[in-house]
């Protein structure tokens, strides 16, 4: 069984929360575990947060692609956008305690079994992409065989 759905947003707060609930939706109707479902959602918060607050503020740059793809044992998540890129020439080091803000990408890491950060290929922006082993529901109607 697989499903997949994609969604071009604009970077705005408001889309955030729209992207999460799709993807919960999609999960608990698939039979996810709740807890694989939680803790992918909260990546996928954390890179749509990402995405609007950093994509940059040309006017170029106003929406960001969301891509979920459930196949099989495994759910992988694309967020794309059109900024100015990521430079991810020094390692993710965890946010000082009193920090407000860089704990997204260190968290996405802790919530996901894979994480690639890199360059929109053929373009600008930045593609974070992350997938999860997935576990089952006993009564899960699309449980994968």
């Amino acid at each position: 069984m697989s499903i997949w759905w994609s969604l071009h947003l604009r970077r705005e707060a408001a889309s955030v929360p729209l992207a999460r609930r799709l993807l919960i939706g999609t999960m608990e109707t698939a039979g996810v575990d709740p807890e694989i479902s939680y803790d992918l959602s909260v990546a996928l918060s954390e890179a749509c947060a990402n995405a609007v607050e950093h994509a940059g503020d040309d006017g170029t740059s106003a929406v960001y692609r969301v891509t979920a793809y459930l196949d099989g044992e495994k759910c992988r998540i694309e967020v794309a956008d059109s900024g100015p890129g990521f430079q991810h020439t020094r390692a993710l080091r965890p946010a000082r305690p009193d920090a407000e803000h860089g704990r997204g990408l260190c968290l996405i890491r802790e919530l996901a079994d894979h994480v690639h950060i890199g360059p929109k290929p053929g373009r600008r922006g930045t593609v974070v992409s992350f997938d999860k082993i997935l576990k089952w529901r006993d009564d899960a109607p699309l449980l994968a065989v």
